[in-house]
């Protein structure tokens, strides 16, 4: 968590969803933590409302908490899923926006919004929901980016790390139909000299 935002201190109810997801697959846990620090990077870059960056760094933080109910052999798959395994994956975006809607957080409801949706595309060809543009929540389509700069900066199953060059080149073909275009351009700006930024 960026050093000036609201920690999820130790008791919380962010705190309690964050351990029990670390605790189902470390992986998920790290690659949550690194797009907190890209999420709010970006909404900074985006002059999102600072009173909004908690709300953005909460959600980047639990985007992922719904794999907590994903079975072992889906979640842990070393290849791609097939489509029933997929449509079973595909659900950790509404069932995360559940969990948190039964906590008491603060913001849940803008919160568990931006989990329900940031797997949502921008040409409309995503999930749940099959949103399209600025229909999306903002903060979903910060946190998707976000993820997926991390995702493929990441080694996984079914492909190795790529490089930050290689990233943004897959990025570059995905504007406007996965990503937003012009948050896409904004984040070139701030990751090109960022500490952020995968080798």
């Amino acid at each position: 968590m960026p050093p000036d935002l609201p920690d999820l201190s130790e008791g919380s109810y962010e705190a309690a969803l964050y351990a029990a997801m670390q605790a189902r697959d470390p992986a998920t846990g790290r690659h949550c933590n690194r797009v907190v620090a890209l999420s709010v990077a970006l909404a900074r870059a985006c002059d999102v409302p600072e009173s909004d960056l908690p709300i953005v760094a909460v959600a980047a933080r639990l985007h992922d908490v719904g794999k907590i109910g994903t079975p072992d052999r889906v979640l842990h798959s070393p290849g791609r899923l097939n489509k029933e395994d997929w449509e079973i994956m595909k659900a950790h975006a509404e069932v995360g926006a559940g969990i948190i809607m039964q906590t008491a957080m603060p913001q849940r409801e803008r919160i568990a919004l931006a989990v329900r949706h940031h797997h949502e595309h921008f040409d409309g060809s995503g999930y749940p929901q099959g949103m399209a543009g600025h229909a999306i929540p903002l903060h979903a389509r910060i946190i998707s980016l976000a993820d997926s700069y991390d995702a493929l900066g990441d080694a996984r199953p079914y492909h190795p790390a790529r490089t930050h060059v290689q990233i943004m080149s897959i990025l570059q073909q995905e504007s406007g139909s996965k990503c937003d275009p012009d948050l896409l351009r904004v984040f070139e700006g701030m990751i090109r000299d960022s500490a952020l930024r995968v080798p």
